[in-house]
């Protein structure tokens, strides 16, 4: 060796640290490929494999139809098909899909919040030809597709602890935005924030506290009368806030039980307060509706009659007219202009009273009607939702079944933003295990035993959990970061125990946005996280999505190397443990040349000088 020059040949000596512990190996874990932005084409994605990528995620950025920043499913033909399955197979690596980011769920939730059919079926084809595009070239697994069913007060939900444990803001408990929908429609009826007052009458009840009519009879709730004040003359008012629908919705809700016996479902029948809250405005309505109604209609009887009088009158005196002498006729001329005035008159006054009253029935009507298509957005987008995955499911069991995959396509919940729903890992459990109850009646309906479809189900529909969103909770939660991992960590506990993970996502942020860091640049505590799946028996993919390295490091791949060091996978190299030395570290090679973390400082062939010409004191010419 000549002392003061680097030679590729030389040995190594390298600072071997302490041995780190390994997590995940090189080839247990991919890397997501954004098709229109992280790549464009199979050359690109072949660099990836090359690279180094134990597996590779799809992903589609666009719906609809396809552009070049936007790519989809479609834009991929069958030779590029043909060539991602054998490309797969020759370098043995999985290919898992995501279907296109741009949808938010299958409840069918359009921009101005709205749940249309028309979003939910374009959502269901997206899903649909990503399950194909996986059939015919991953030859199965997962195909990821994002939850965000709708939007909803974090505050209001059961796991938040009336905002002691999760708050979207500091008077969110209070302030809620609580959303209603038709559920003939899935128009938003109205939103209804929590800190709203609304005026209701105060009504009449005995002392037992149970509704009573004028005569003192008990009554029902729909036939239940306010309360008259003999000192004002008038009916009592008093103003409502939250509270009191609570509790009117803990009543509806026993009233319902009693009518519906053995049939009520504790999901479907229970009633919310909006729903309660809506349900009393609109009653109000009908019942002002059906008031005027009866003003306006208070004289009809007596005009109708006179209506008569005024016809036979006319009649009479048009009869008379004929057999009257002309001398005569001008008298009764008269009476029957008179008469003939006065009917018209009277007809136009009835048909001003017949509009008002039909309207102000009609509109009672509409009201009533309204009343009882009111649900609460959540239970109507769940319904959705869950008939929406359970389809998706039932498409990736036939494209298994068709097309004689080696391994099933199952489709695979990801948990998204906080802010919609999914986003909460007991949420995405909810909404697995109900898509799971949808498939198992349609596979029963098929002809598929009750045991047999359960398994299917359980088999087409998954989870997809990614730590990086999981970890946003962060900015919402009421307590210190150890408490917030101690409850991620639980979390994470709760969906390995549940056996509904079917693909993982690895990211790291800081807990205020999906900033897609590689894995150990934030303070996801992810180690913890795999170590809990593994111990737990999870056995599927694992794909690192890195995108900030693309824009703050040398490359995109630069955050699945920093993946592997940050996961204890070792250095394949020369450099390889000996003597019981752990083997060299990602640090002493990454972002390196030759292990030195400074360029070389040493020329080559003909300029590098011979040894005649080395200083006395070993410091190179250079």
């Amino acid at each position: 060796m000549i002392y003061g020059y680097n030679s590729p040949m030389d040995r190594q000596y390298m600072d071997y640290g302490k041995k780190e512990e390994k997590i995940l190996g090189v080839k247990e874990v991919g890397i997501a490929m954004a098709m229109g932005i992280g790549a464009r084409n199979i050359p690109e994605i072949t660099s990836k494999i090359r690279a180094g990528a134990g597996n590779l995620e799809i992903q589609f950025m666009g719906a609809g139809r396809g552009s070049q920043q936007g790519e989809t499913p479609g834009m991929f033909g069958k030779y590029h098909r043909q060539a991602l399955r054998e490309l797969s197979k020759a370098n043995e690596i999985n290919l898992t899909t995501h279907a296109s980011v741009g949808i938010p769920g299958l409840a069918g939730q359009d921009q101005q919040g709205n749940f249309s059919d028309e979003q939910r079926k374009m959502a269901l084809d997206e899903v649909n030809r990503a399950i194909e595009f996986a059939a015919d070239t991953a030859l199965g697994g997962s195909v990821v597709i994002h939850t965000g069913e709708f939007q909803r007060p974090i505050s209001e939900e059961p796991w938040a602890e009336g905002g002691k444990k999760f708050s979207g803001f500091e008077e969110e408990p209070k302030k809620a935005v609580i959303r209603v929908v038709n559920k003939n429609t899935g128009q938003v009826l109205t939103q209804i924030r929590k800190n709203e007052k609304v005026s209701r009458p105060v009504w009449l009840t005995n002392e037992k506290g149970e509704y009573i009519d004028y005569d003192g009879n008990v009554v029902s709730r729909e036939n239940r009368v306010p309360r008259y004040n003999s000192e004002k003359g008038t009916f009592d008012i008093v103003e409502k806030g939250w509270d009191s629908f609570v509790e009117e919705a803990k009543e509806m809700t026993e009233e319902k039980r009693r009518e519906l016996g053995a049939d009520f479902d504790e999901e479907r029948d229970t009633v919310t307060p909006e729903e309660a809250f809506l349900k009393a405005t609109t009653e109000t309505q009908e019942k002002i509706a059906k008031g005027w109604a009866l003003y306006y209609g208070r004289d009809l009887d007596k005009k109708f009659r006179r209506l008569d009088e005024l016809n036979e009158k006319k009649k009479f005196l048009q009869e008379k007219l004929e057999t009257t002498p002309e001398s005569e006729k001008w008298k009764i001329k008269g009476q029957l202009k008179d008469t003939t005035t006065e009917l018209a008159e009277l007809k136009r006054i009835i048909d001003s009273d017949k509009e008002m009253v039909t309207g102000q029935l009609q509109q009672a009507k509409d009201q009533e009607r309204l009343g009882k298509n009111v649900i609460s957005a959540k239970k109507f987008a769940l319904e959705r939702s869950a008939g929406g995955y359970a389809l998706s499911g039932m498409h990736a069991w036939e494209e298994t079944k068709k097309k004689n995959l080696e391994k099933p396509i199952f489709i695979t919940m990801e948990n998204i933003f906080p802010e919609s729903y999914g986003g909460h890992p007991q949420e995405l459990k909810k909404l697995v295990l109900e898509s799971r109850k949808k498939m198992i009646n349609m596979l029963k309906n098929k002809g598929k035993s009750e045991s047999e479809a359960k398994k299917l189900a359980e088999t087409h529909i998954k989870a997809t959990l990614d730590v990086g969103h999981l970890n946003l909770w962060r900015k919402y939660f009421k307590g210190n970061d150890k408490e917030f991992n101690k409850w991620l960590l639980d979390q994470t506990e709760d969906l390995a125990k549940s056996k509904i993970i079917g693909n993982v996502h690895l990211a790291d942020n800081f807990g205020y946005q999906d900033e897609h860091l590689a894995p150990g640049q934030g303070n996801t505590p992810i180690k913890d996280m795999v170590k809990i799946l593994k111990k737990h028996g999870y056995k599927g993919a694992y794909t690192v999505e890195c995108g900030s390295s693309a824009t703050t490091d040398a490359s995109y791949f630069h955050g699945l190397m920093k993946t592997w060091e940050y996961l204890g996978s070792p250095v394949y190299s020369m450099g390889a443990a000996r003597d019981g030395l752990p083997p060299a570290q990602w640090q002493n090679v990454q972002h390196s040349y030759f292990g030195q973390t400074y360029p070389p400082s040493f020329v080559f062939g003909a300029y590098s000088p011979s040894n005649e010409w080395t200083l006395w004191s070993g410091v190179p010419m250079e």
